[in-house]
Order: structure tokens, then sequence, then C-alpha cells
């Protein structure tokens, strides 16, 4: 009883609803998702992504609510403890659920550091430090200098990066501090309206935009919106585009991650996990493919022209939105204030999924061992913030894409594989069926009983077959990658696989104090 009184709860259906739409919807909606799509066909990369959105991604969603909400019922909030309840008589289906802590711990390292770039340009619009720049070359070489990877008429030295870094860091462990409802539900309730006014003006200012140059006609944002949505049928032949249509759809509803296990194991039992899941994936899409479809490349489309827009779709994440983005803000009047509003956009997208990263370590330290929530915090914060040092002072050398790779991809869709193969087919869909509409005011498609058992299974397991078909010898060694920055690879994999290890140690203590525990109560 005293542990079942220690454990947070959300405030109201509004509060969970906010904090999982504000851990789904990221820097990917707005970045990701627009250079994704106008890379892989336009509107033909909707097909995939939409299929991949109705039998992945909405399944899991429903999948990771119920299987949460089971869970906090035996008084665990972290996929090991979730994953022990669902298969009690597996001595090992909990090693499986380190995935779920794991993955989003090491997003945590490297997504704070990329959140606080958001901030540091909100206020170097406002100030405008890089309002004289007018071309590609000289924002990169902004970007680069602010990022330490060379020394510049406008930075020398990582200091300011690093002192954003620390504003960042520290916010996000101040909003964890304050718990559940205190922190990470009061955070949501105020920025994801704020991130959605923001997101509508950019929306209107863009759609209001004329053709800047009398002779370029064509160059106009009708056209903007058709090079994104003009479907190229022929890229559906391509396995590729499936791929990265499915990954986009992992990456931006937050699911094979672990985080909403953890927030739904704060739910009480007869809380619906229907309705809600419905909710938070549907605010999701329509700020991706409406808000995150209608800004960045549509404007820089306007600007910069059909022949090179191609070339900045597939720039990167990075160079679309601190690079391509300013240059077509500053040729706006109010660029400052405009400015200001496209980067502090980024920043609440940011800092309320990196909340909900740090949520599934501190649920298990909290949950696992008794420890008091700010203690684990303390914790938590202390072994990232040394962790993160590695991306901030070895980002030049790959670091960052290393991590993305492992904790935001790979180990993404194997831990979605494992939840579905665990839900459908061990805890048995018959039971599973019944646990989903648990107090729900709606009733899930029949249909989907048939897609959950076997057409996600076999959805996941080809994703994951193909992958290891034509990526695994690369990856593996190296081969896309410069003999300079190899030493950094290699020592960032071992890092990996320390933490990975480290939290298997700490599975192994957990249980073995709860068979203690027991034996004494008898």
């Amino acid at each position: 009883m005293a542990q079942a009184r220690k454990r947070d709860s959300w405030g109201s259906r509004l509060g969970i609803i906010m904090a999982v739409a504000g851990s789904a919807i990221g820097l990917g909606n707005f970045l990701r998702f627009p250079a994704k799509a106008a890379s892989n066909g336009g509107g033909a990369f909707m097909i995939p992504y939409f299929v991949s959105l109705f039998l992945l991604g909405i399944p899991l969603m429903w999948i990771e609510w119920t299987l949460g909400r089971y869970g906090g019922g035996f008084e665990h909030g972290t996929a090991p403890g979730i994953f022990h309840s669902i298969w009690q008589k597996n001595r090992f289906i909990k090693y499986f659920g380190i995935i779920g802590i794991f993955g989003p711990l090491v997003i945590f390292i490297y997504y704070t550091y990329i959140e606080s770039w958001t901030l540091a340009y909100s206020f170097f619009a406002l100030i405008g430090k890089y309002g004289n720049l007018t071309d590609q070359s000289a924002m990169q070489g902004f970007l680069r200098g602010f990022q330490g990877l060379e020394n510049n008429q406008h930075f020398n030295g990582l200091g300011p990066a690093y002192l954003f870094f620390l504003i960042t860091f520290i916010l996000n462990i101040w909003v964890i501090y304050y718990g559940i409802k205190g922190g990470i539900e009061r955070l949501c309730k105020w920025a994801m309206p704020l991130l959605f006014i923001f997101g509508l003006i950019l929306m209107v200012r863009v759609f209001t935009l004329g053709a800047p140059d009398l002779t370029k006609p064509d160059w106009n944002i009708v056209n903007g919106l058709g090079f994104l949505w003009n479907p190229d049928f022929s890229a559906l032949k391509s396995a590729k585009v499936w791929l990265e249509a499915a990954g986009q759809v992992f990456f931006t509803l937050s699911v094979g991650i672990g985080v909403i296990l953890t927030y739904a194991s704060y739910l009480s039992k007869g809380d619906d996990v229907v309705l809600s899941g419905l909710t938070a994936s549907s605010t999701n899409e329509i700020t991706e493919v409406i808000l995150g479809g209608s800004i960045i490349i549509p404007a820089a489309f306007v600007f910069f022209g059909p022949q090179n827009i191609q070339e900045i779709a597939r720039s990167g994440v990075f160079n679309l939105g601190f690079v391509t983005m300013p240059l077509v803000l500053n040729k706006l009047p109010l660029s400052a204030i405009f400015g200001f509003i496209w980067f502090a956009l980024l920043f609440l997208a940011g800092v309320t999924s990196s909340v909900s990263l740090a949520q599934p370590a501190v649920a298990f330290l909290e949950d696992e061992f008794d420890i008091s929530r700010k203690k684990a915090v303390m914790i938590f914060g202390a072994v990232t913030f040394i962790l993160c040092q590695a991306v901030v002072f070895f980002l030049g050398n790959g670091v960052v894409d290393e991590l993305d790779f492992w904790g935001g991809t790979f180990f993404l869709v194997l831990f979605a594989t494992i939840e579905i193969i665990l839900f459908a087919w061990i805890f048995g869909m018959e039971k599973a069926w019944d646990e989903i509409h648990r107090g729900a005011d709606m009733r899930v498609p029949r249909i989907y009983k048939f897609i959950i058992k076997y057409v996600t299974p076999l959805f996941l397991f080809s994703i994951l077959g193909i992958w290891f078909w034509q990526e695994w010898i690369p990856i593996i060694f190296m081969k896309n990658i410069s003999l300079g920055s190899r030493p950094f690879i290699f020592g960032t994999r071992i890092g990996l696989l320390l933490i990975f290890l480290t939290l298997a140690i700490l599975v192994k203590i957990a249980w073995k104090r709860k068979r203690a525990q027991l034996e004494k109560m008898r």
C-alpha cells in the first residue's frame, strides 16, 4: 500500500492527452516530416505513410496505452515490470523490456542538446544576430560556429552553445522534478496551445506569401504546396520509400519507445484508452500533416524555386530548420518576430518531448527501487548530464547520428515487435481485446482485432527483415563512416552497450529485492 501512495497520477483526461500529444509532437513534425515527404515522392509518400499509420501507428498506440494501464495496476510504470506482469511465467521477458528504458534514455542524451539550439536561435532572432545573413553558406557557417565545429566571425568556441545547453537541461530536470501532475502535465497544458498558436501564425503567413520575383510567377505558394503533395507514383516501387514512411510514423507517434507505456501506467483501471489514444494520435497527425507540411517546404519553394527545392529537402533536418528557414524568414517584414516564433515553436515541441523521454528511467527507479521522486530525478539528472557531454563535444564525429540510429530507429522497431507479440499472442487477443475496451466510451473497429494479431506483426517483421537484408553488414562494419570518425563511433557503441548492461543489472537487482521482500512477508 505504501508504494501505491507514492505513485503520481494525472489530474485530468485533458492532461494526459496533452502530455502524450506533447511527447509525440516534436522536432520531427516540423522538420523531419516535410523533408521525408518532399524527398520521397511528394504526395506518393503519403500513401505508405497513411498505410503505416493505420496498420502500425494507431494499433501500437492502443496497445501501448492498454499495456501501460494494465502494468500500472501492478504498480509497474516501465516496460520490464509491465512485460513481467503480462508473462509472469517467463523469467527473461523483463529483460526485453529494458529497451523501453534504454531507447528513451539514449534519445534524451542527444535530443536535449539539439533542443537547446532552438532556444538559442529564439534569442538570436530577437537580437538580430543572424539577421544580416543572406545565403546558404553564410547561414551554414553561423550554425557550424555555434555548434563549435569551426571558429569564425560569429562564434569562437562552444561557450554560447554550452550555456544554452545548461539552461535547457536544467529546465527539463526542473519540470521532471515536479512530477506527472505538477510538472509534465502543467507544462503541456500551456505549451501545447501556445505551440498551435505559433504554428497557425506561421502557416497563415506562409499562405499569404506572394511571388517575390515578378519575373518568376511560378515561384508561388500553390506550386510550393504542389511540390510537396503532387504524387510521383513511381516512388511507390521503392522499398526505401515504404521504410521511410513507416519509420516516420513510429518517430512521430512516439510508439515503440516506451514513453506511452509509462504515461499510461498512471491511469486508473477505468480510464478510457481507446478515445484518449485516438485523440492524442489525431492531435499529432493534424500538427504534422497540416502544420508541418504547410510551413518550411512551401515557403522555401517561394524564395528558392523548383531547381533548388529538391536539394533543400534532402539537405537534412538541421539545415532545414537552422539554415533554410532563417533565410526565408529574414526576407520577410518583422523577420525578428517571425524568427522568434519559428524557433520558439520548435523549442516548445522539443521540451514537451524531452521531458517525456526522461520519465521511463525516473519511473523505473521510483517503482522498482522504492526511491523518492526527488532522489530519482537527481540520479537521472547526474547520469544523463555526464552522458550528454559526448554529444556536445563530439558532434562533428557522428555521435548524434549513431545514437539516433540505435536509440531512435533500430531498437524502436524491435521494441514495437516485442510489444505486439507479447500483447496479441502471449497475453492473448481475446483477453487483450477486452482489456482495450475496459472503461471505453467507443469501440475499436473489429477489423483491428485481425490487424493487431496478424497484419501489424507481419508488417514489423517485414521491416526488420528488409533492414537486416539491406543494411546490417554496412552498418556493423561502419562502411559509410570516415576513418577519422570510426574510433568515436566505436566508442559510442561501447558506451551504449555499457548503458544496456547497467540497466540489465539494475533489473536483476530490483527483482531480487522484490523476491526477498516477498519471502519476508511469508
